[in-house]
């Protein structure tokens, strides 16, 4: 069993106007086979938990610890950490013009695992990922990202995470702009991943509609920059109903609106 390990995680970026701290102390522990949905306000730093664990150098970290089955995160380069086993969906997947999607997915492959899959083997085996997802077959040739629908995006990314079987996975609000089938289809993929390879998942969502395909073991509230509150499904629903003022900060900016 894999377990991620976060203690007090603090952490902050440059602005304009200085400094701004946005992680303040968060603390989380995801054993294998977990999911874990992580559900907050606008601004609360749900996003910067998710980059600051990938590596992303614009959030520095002022303190605390990551550990990956005892390994220090934070003291590893991102391409290192994705070699540990962590995977990150980004909410915004990036373009990679000339880069083929095909290529893109072997190479990233061969950097995790440590030896290049024997080509027919990869081609079978992208193929069936490809087809699972519904995604047109000609998108394997194409540049990564470029050129991709929102919900094209999001299952090259579900895509990712079904070939490359990290230990643990964060989902960036995987499901923002996707319509109902590609909710369905998307979920079906994270639901594959996870039962193929027993990964721990954490579920970064405003709403509760993906949470209807992809089931939590645990919810939890993130506000002020750490989380506040942990139950099981049903404190989704109570969101659902109630909303996070209850849980905002006295005078906190952040928006209490999804």
């Amino acid at each position: 069993m894999s377990v991620l390990e976060i203690t007090d995680l603090r952490a902050g970026v440059e602005t304009n106007d200085g400094r701004k701290e946005i992680l303040k102390g968060a603390s989380l522990t995801i054993k294998s086979g977990e999911i874990h949905a992580i559900m907050g306000p606008n601004g609360s730093g749900k996003s910067t938990l998710a980059y600051t664990l990938a590596g992303h150098p614009k959030y520095e970290v002022d303190g605390g610890r990551a550990l990956l089955d005892g390994q220090d995160l934070l003291a590893m380069t991102p391409d290192e950490r994705a070699r540990a086993g962590l995977f990150l969906a980004m909410q915004y997947p990036v373009e990679i013009p000339g880069v083929s999607m095909t290529n893109f997915l072997r190479t990233a492959v061969t950097q995790v695992s440590g030896q290049t899959p024997k080509l027919r083997d990869w081609t079978k085996e992208l193929n069936i990922a490809m087809k699972r997802l519904r995604m047109d077959p000609k998108f394997a040739r194409r540049s990564t990202n470029e050129g991709f629908s929102g919900g094209e995006k999001k299952r090259a990314e579900v895509l990712q995470l079904e070939l490359l079987k990290p230990k643990f996975a964060i989902l960036d609000e995987t499901d923002s702009g996707l319509d109902v089938d590609a909710l369905r289809i998307v979920s079906e993929g994270v639901n594959r991943a996870h039962k193929n390879t027993g990964c721990g998942i954490l579920l970064i969502t405003h709403y509760t509609r993906i949470l209807k395909y992809i089931k939590p073991d645990f919810v939890h509230v993130f506000a002020g920059g750490h989380f506040v509150k942990t139950g099981g499904p049903e404190l989704a629903d109570e969101l659902e109903e109630t909303g996070y003022d209850r849980y905002l900060p006295e005078g906190s900016t952040e928006s209490a609106l999804a």
